[in-house]
């Protein structure tokens, strides 16, 4: 086997601070902060140079995290913040709650908007999705019984 593991989610924000504080919110523990420059940084990313902040968040748990970015050099490209959640790509993290309606309150205190409704999935689950700082969508999952 050659996959050990995934180490994390690389995500590129304008506003890490207030990205950064959503995902605490959400239960999240802030893991570090760091400024990344130097050649090795561009050369592994194919950039001439390369400047930007990093803050590592991970699960209560400690087995999933997210590298947030904000880049500095060169300058992030802009995506569209309110695509749909079939757009291609990376479209959403989902996370495991203890409750969803008191997670979508202390959110709603960090911009989140709800895309559709929460809805019970047999006797199984809540759910819903959320779009949050940078237009990046939450799926929030409530086991229920």
């Amino acid at each position: 086997m050659s996959v050990k593991r995934m180490e994390n989610v690389g995500i590129v924000v304008e506003d890490l601070a207030a990205t950064v504080a959503f995902f605490v919110e959400l239960g999240l523990e802030l893991e570090g902060e760091t400024t990344v420059d130097g050649s090795w940084a561009a050369r592994i990313s194919g950039f001439d140079e390369v400047q930007l902040d990093v803050a590592m968040v991970r699960t209560p748990d400690g087995t999933s995290r997210l590298e947030l970015m904000r880049f500095h050099t060169p300058t992030a490209i802009p995506s569209d913040p309110a695509a749909p959640p079939n757009t291609m790509g990376i479209r959403r993290l989902l996370f495991a709650v203890d409750d969803v309606d008191d997670t979508i309150a202390r959110l709603r205190t960090h911009g989140a908007e709800l895309l559709g409704d929460v809805q019970q999935i047999g006797d199984s689950f809540r759910m819903c999705y959320l779009r949050g700082p940078e237009g990046i969508i939450v799926a929030l999952a409530e086991e229920l019984g």
